[in-house]
């Protein structure tokens, strides 16, 4: 019966102080953000934007108990922040088709596609749904 409550305390201590530091490294970015353009009105459209897609990640996420889940999310977050902070733009960027994306929408060539395209998409955007 104790090892129900420790469980997720266990899960807690291995990934939380992680995910913590993640979060609040994030909020820290956002009030110190400035847009490449140097608009005042692009600087706080930016920030709120980093604070928003923040929040609805980590919370969409927060329900995670799978070890393997918890550090793919952790990845993608460390590879948006660096992204994000490389290129001085906070949305992401953008996928690129691989070649023979874009087959005939019939049957065996488009489970290739789908496929192809879920092969194709970088660890940066695997939170995000296909548009």
């Amino acid at each position: 019966m104790c090892f129900l409550y420790t469980q997720p305390l266990l899960m807690f201590f291995r990934h939380g102080r992680t995910v913590l530091s993640l979060y609040m490294r994030v909020f820290r970015i956002a009030r110190t953000w400035q847009a490449q353009s140097g608009v005042t009105g692009d600087t706080e459209m930016e920030r709120k934007y980093i604070l928003q897609e923040a929040q609805m990640l980590f919370r969409q996420n927060q329900q995670l108990t799978d070890q393997e889940s918890i550090k793919k999310c952790i990845e993608e977050c460390e590879a948006r922040i660096e992204i994000g902070l490389h290129y001085r733009n906070p949305y992401p960027r953008a996928t690129y088709l691989p070649p023979m994306g874009l087959a005939t929408q019939k049957g065996r060539k488009l489970r290739t596609q789908q496929r192809l395209r879920k092969q194709a998409k970088p660890i940066y955007l695997q939170s995000h749904d296909e548009t």
